[in-house]
């Protein structure tokens, strides 16, 4: 048997404060070496993206003797990930040959020519065909052309604690139906379960992304507007929308009237990973609005093992502000493996992506990362569907879900709604100052390019 090559485990650090640090001395390019940047979990104990990686490097080198995979796991917050590997991207010397991308970035990337088309290595791989069309799709620039290839995608739900709930006397088949039902459950366990949080719902600029899709859209999709964000028969931004207003009230109701976490921790950029790692399986938390992928965290390979989540927790979807048909919201998302413009071993980092989505590497991250499979040989695997409990739940909300607009703007746009959350979450602007705010920024954002839909 052959020996297999040493890994590189290069780790790259960036501060909480926003410091960034170089990826590496000179272009790394020797010909032999493919270099793999991707998000480390803020917590150092959740190391689910590391060990697959990690898994999938060694394969490749064992069936490439001679090449060799340089590992760069960036350890930061959402925001100052997305920070670090755009800067990385920007210089053939520090650029990744492969990166792993919020699909949400993807064509802002794409405008500043981050990235590159990958159609010339798809056209020839079969399994592409393998894959769901809006999976493709969300891979997609505006340009026609595919930038990445997607691991998975999620949905997004109503995470319950049932102890709790029984503690409240409140049903253990919990189905709230409007907005209102989801309050009152809340305000129930702040009076009867003392000394636990109600309900988190993600806000401000600190968690970056995970605010605004997890808390803010989750909202705004389920006011009644068909395309609350973005207007595309008009090819304009929306602004001055009730349902905008009224999602930043529910924040500003949860977090008045101490629904929430502590102000000063929502605001934290660590609140995902404490929300996964401590308040939920330590059962301090009773309801969590968040994604499909929670449970990760908890399986025997995950940063904090509990073997009784999966009968403590309930799941049930998020519903439309006042029950108004589908009666239910999600959001969809993903990330994808994308190779930087600036890379200086794209064939062999395009050989590394044909290894991460071998159907066995494939179903191998969607069980570990508790994903949503894109790939349809993937969806029928029995492996994959006993993966996880409640991972029928999560597929079944696919066919509700909606997508963020994906434009280039996009990220821009995110980061104000960020803006405006954390203002009326700290309680420095009512829910109407704080949109009203919103739709000046935007104005400014997308160069007037805005409809207004009161």
């Amino acid at each position: 048997m052959r020996p297999t090559a040493p890994l590189t485990l290069l780790t790259a650090l960036v501060l909480a404060a926003g410091t960034l640090t170089a990826c590496g001395s000179g272009s790394g390019g020797d010909g032999n070496t493919v270099k793999v940047a991707f998000p480390k979990d803020t917590n150092s104990k959740v190391t689910l993206r590391d060990d697959y990686v990690k898994l999938v490097a060694g394969q490749f080198e064992k069936e490439n003797p001679g090449k060799k995979v340089r590992l760069i796991p960036i350890q930061a917050s959402e925001n100052d990930y997305y920070t670090k590997i755009q800067q990385m991207m920007r210089s053939p010397k520090t650029a990744p040959d492969l990166v792993y991308e919020d699909t949400f970035l993807i064509n802002s990337d794409i405008e500043a020519r981050l990235l590159r088309p990958l159609d010339s290595y798809l056209g020839k791989w079969s399994d592409w065909n393998r894959f769901e069309a809006s999976a493709k799709a969300a891979a997609r620039g505006l340009d026609g052309k595919t930038y990445g290839v997607p691991d998975g995608t999620d949905t997004r739900g109503l995470w319950f604690n049932r102890n709790i709930f029984k503690k409240a006397g409140l049903p253990l088949d919990w189905r709230p139906l409007t907005w209102d039902e989801v309050l009152s459950a809340a305000r129930t366990i702040k009076k009867k379960v003392p000394g636990v949080i109600p309900l988190n719902v993600f806000t401000g600029k600190g968690a970056g992304e995970a605010a605004v899709m997890q808390g803010f859209e989750m909202l705004l999709y389920g006011t009644g507007s068909t395309d609350p964000l973005y207007d595309p028969a008009t090819k304009k931004w929306v602004t001055g929308s009730q349902g905008f207003k009224d999602s930043l009230a529910f924040i500003d109701t949860v977090y008045s009237e101490k629904l929430g976490p502590d102000v000063s921790d929502a605001l934290s950029p660590n609140i995902q990973t404490n929300v996964a790692t401590e308040l939920l399986p330590e059962e301090k938390l009773a309801i969590d609005l968040d994604g499909s992928w929670l449970g990760q965290q908890w399986q025997k390979t995950g940063g904090k093992p509990w073997p009784q989540w999966s009968t403590t927790l309930g799941r049930t979807a998020f519903p439309t502000q006042k029950g108004r048909a589908p009666g239910k919201v999600s959001l969809a998302g993903g990330w994808t493996w994308s190779v930087p413009q600036q890379a200086q071993q794209p064939d062999l980092a395009w050989k590394l992506i044909e290894k991460l989505q071998t159907k066995a590497n494939a179903v191998e991250w969607c069980v570990r990362g508790a994903q949503i499979a894109v790939r349809k040989d993937v969806a029928n695997d029995p492996a994959y569907l006993k993966s996880m409990p409640g991972i029928e739940f999560f597929t079944g909300l696919v066919g509700i879900s909606r997508y963020r607009p994906a434009l280039p703007v996009y990220p821009k746009v995110s980061a104000a709604i960020g803006e405006a959350m954390e203002a009326v979450t700290a309680g420095d602007a009512s829910p109407q100052k704080a949109a009203k705010d919103y739709d000046e920024q935007l104005k400014t954002l997308v160069d007037g390019r805005t409809v207004a839909k009161p």
